[in-house]
């Protein structure tokens, strides 16, 4: 029986363009994420480096652009959140039925982005939809590894079998499989959250 829904955040509730921020830092000079870059992005998103060295790390790569054009560029990646979605979990969360909790890689200057384009007064209605609300840099861990799972599972006193975890990366779904956790790789491109429980009725019943 799920007791628990665990929610990613990005192309789950709000809308992604995840080739956005490669797009605009070619733009800006890119011609490929190297590994030094990719495993300071890592390291960002973990919350193991500050947003100014994040930024001051490119700037170094790329001496002729900005701040302001490097967050830009960043922060590209981030689109809307539709209504329907947060009245979605608004609902879910008035009904009392489950264990909400949102479990999401997300660094400094994303979610800041995410408050400027939801606004903070609905941003702060999202948030207070949640039992618990776990942002990557935040809890200085990230998906998929297995820490991150255990985590929420021990913070939280939850059984793997009573726990539903909704990511649309078959990487982290793939590690919360691992842990025990029933999974729903949702695709972006053909779900939608608000139909959770028409497509994942299997689960439910």
């Amino acid at each position: 029986m799920i007791k628990t829904l665990i929610f990613d955040f990005g192309d789950v509730f709000i809308n992604l363009d995840k080739q956005a921020t490669y797009r605009e830092l070619i733009k800006l000079g890119l011609s490929s994420f190297s590994e030094e870059m990719l495993a300071t992005n890592t390291l960002y998103e973990a919350g193991k480096i500050s947003s100014s060295t994040f930024v001051s790390y490119y700037q170094q790569n790329f001496p002729t652009t900005t701040k302001k054009q490097l967050e830009t560029a960043w922060n590209a990646i981030i689109l809307d959140f539709p209504a329907h979605r947060l009245q979605f979990i608004e609902d879910l969360a008035k009904k009392s039925q489950y264990q909400l909790i949102l479990l999401s890689n997300t660094n400094e200057l994303h979610i800041k982005k995410v408050i400027e384009n939801m606004g903070i007064e609905r941003y702060k209605r999202f948030k207070k939809s949640f039992h618990q609300f776990y942002l990557s840099h935040e809890i200085q861990l990230r998906k998929p590894e297995k820490e991150i799972y255990q985590f929420v599972l021990d913070a939280n006193s939850l059984k793997a079998n009573e726990c539903l975890f909704i990511d649309d990366t078959f990487e982290n779904t793939e590690a919360a499989k691992a842990a025990g956790i029933h999974v729903w790789n949702n695709n972006p491109l053909a779900d939608d959250i608000v139909h959770l429980f028409q497509e994942k009725k299997d689960i439910f019943e």
